[in-house]
């Protein structure tokens, strides 16, 4: 795998993209956010926000296929169970020379530590949900997530 961000620039990334609030259609304007983006640039995209259990928004873009809403599966119950980006997690058993898939003891067939999936953070109230993309290679997914919460603060 191509080196991506180390352990403490994806710990930045999480500190800073903390929201005010998330509302459902804070999700809508979030998840449409990400639906122009992955248009523009071609990507073949299957998007998915979730408010604790709650789907609340999901796109397919063409391209696509149920292959990649399996890996948002699997990255989102990372997320779900360590609060933390599926990149960070992936990055924190890497730094510590180990694997996800093999020192996890969790089964790689329902967990994924590869990015892409990114917790939804709301100042006071911690995790409420994630955000999560498939259909890139995983450091491009995580970047466009990223990307997409960046703009999304920025846009009030």
């Amino acid at each position: 795998m191509t080196a991506g961000p180390g352990v403490a620039e994806l710990e930045e990334q999480q500190a800073r993209l903390v929201l005010p609030r998330f509302t459902h259609e804070d999700a809508w304007a979030l998840g449409t956010l990400l639906t122009d983006l992955a248009r523009e640039r071609r990507a073949p995209l299957a998007i998915d926000i979730r408010r604790g259990a709650q789907q609340v928004f999901h796109a397919a873009l063409p391209g696509s296929s149920a292959d990649n809403d399996d890996w948002i599966d699997r990255k989102r119950r990372v997320v779900e169970r360590y609060a933390e980006s599926s990149l960070l997690v992936g990055a924190r058993f890497r730094a510590k020379g180990k694997s996800f898939d093999a020192d996890s003891r969790l089964d790689p067939a329902v967990y994924a530590a590869h990015g892409g999936s990114f917790p939804v953070t709301v100042a006071g109230a911690g995790v409420i949900g994630s955000v999560t993309v498939s259909g890139l290679p995983q450091l491009e997914d995580h970047a466009l997530v990223v990307e997409a919460l960046e703009r999304f603060l920025a846009s009030g």
